[in-house]
């Protein structure tokens, strides 16, 4: 038996897969079922509401070809692709979150805190306004620009390596140079511009076609199964990098790939719908709370994220009548009230270790 951070003793099981291993804890599994219930339930909705709404029954046929006529079109054409992405933009940003939390040892050292999410933007803005870009050269932009940002924030703070603390604050500090290159860039354009790139900016899973769901699954197949292979060694991250070393693992050189497989999801996911914000931030705290866990889990952390993602996205279709919101306006109302309550407490423990 071992402990994480925390103190308290880890359970579960080891499962070996050839030269993997991993620790399954009961409660992990049971956890990743019922988010997975949670998601099929809101991806079900979401499939059946809308102007053309249709039975759960008449959504099962019309995925075969089936149903009523029109139906077959408007869910496989429409509603499944922008299905399909919101989980995945949310999975890759729940486990991005998960690893810089991780990471840093701080519940605030998500992506878009640290700013590698408004650093793709600045690469989308930059295509949209400099280089009239086609959506998929945008995409590309805003993968460029996200993984130029992490490899600004991580030199700027590397001092024998990168300690969370200094990385937060040097991301931050990066993040808001960033934004105001954003600002100037959409000051300069036309009316017709910086209102295409404003609506690309507030995040959205609108209009999402499998020309987007295409690149954003086949990026995942890559990225999600790398990171999680590296789960064993961001536990022992979570020790800290001294008892991770001691431990045999190479803390310097695992977080650095990790950080690599953040960024990296970071951009895929800011590239399919634009900036998502708090997503990162709450999912990993959020699967943190549900499986009792003292340090971001992997798995329960992207199934958290897709579904506050999904849940978002539906959120801002059905709650506001004829206005439908996008899935970032949704996120950031309600993820800044978490982080309201996140910073108070954080406020509160220091002031409670003095």
């Amino acid at each position: 038996m071992s402990t994480h951070a925390g103190g308290r003793p880890i359970s579960g099981v080891v499962l070996r897969i050839g030269p993997l291993s991993m620790r399954v804890r009961p409660r992990a599994v049971l956890v990743g079922l019922l988010l997975l219930a949670v998601l099929a339930a809101v991806g079900l909705v979401s499939l059946t509401t809308g102007d053309y709404e249709a039975s759960v029954a008449e959504v099962v046929d019309a995925l075969f070809g089936g149903g009523p006529p029109g139906l077959d079109v408007v869910v496989r054409r429409f509603r499944l692709p922008r299905l399909l992405v919101a989980i995945g933009v949310g999975a890759a940003l729940g486990t991005a979150g998960a690893v810089f939390q991780s990471v840093t040892r701080n519940p605030l050292g998500s992506p878009d805190v640290i700013g590698f999410t408004t650093g793709s933007a600045t690469g989308a803005i930059a295509a949209i306004l400099l280089l009239r870009a086609t959506s998929f050269q945008v995409a590309a932009a805003a993968v460029v620009g996200g993984l130029l940002s992490g490899l600004a924030v991580y030199l700027l703070s590397y001092r024998r390596g990168a300690a969370g603390f200094r990385l937060i604050l040097v991301g931050i500090g990066v993040s808001a140079m960033l934004a105001s290159v954003n600002t100037y860039l959409l000051s300069r354009a036309s009316l017709r511009e910086a209102q295409l790139a404003q609506l690309w900016l507030l995040g959205s899973v609108n209009g999402r076609s499998w020309e987007h769901v295409v690149p954003l699954w086949a990026s995942l197949a890559v990225l999600l199964p790398a990171v999680i292979a590296m789960g064993r060694g961001m536990a022992m991250l979570g020790l800290g990098a001294d008892t991770a070393s001691a431990l045999g693992v190479r803390a310097e050189r695992v977080s650095l790939w990790l950080m690599l497989g953040g960024v990296a999801l970071t951009a895929v996911a800011t590239a399919a719908a634009g900036p998502i914000a708090f997503v990162a931030l709450a999912a990993p705290q959020i699967a943190v709370r549900l499986v009792r866990s003292g340090n971001p889990t992997l798995i329960p952390a992207a199934l958290t994220g897709a579904v506050l993602l999904a849940g978002a996205d539906l959120a801002g279709q059905q709650l506001f009548g004829p206005l439908r919101l996008p899935a970032g306006v949704t996120t950031a109302a309600v993820g800044g009230i978490y982080l309201i309550w996140l910073l108070g407490r954080e406020w509160r423990k220091g002031w409670s270790s003095l």
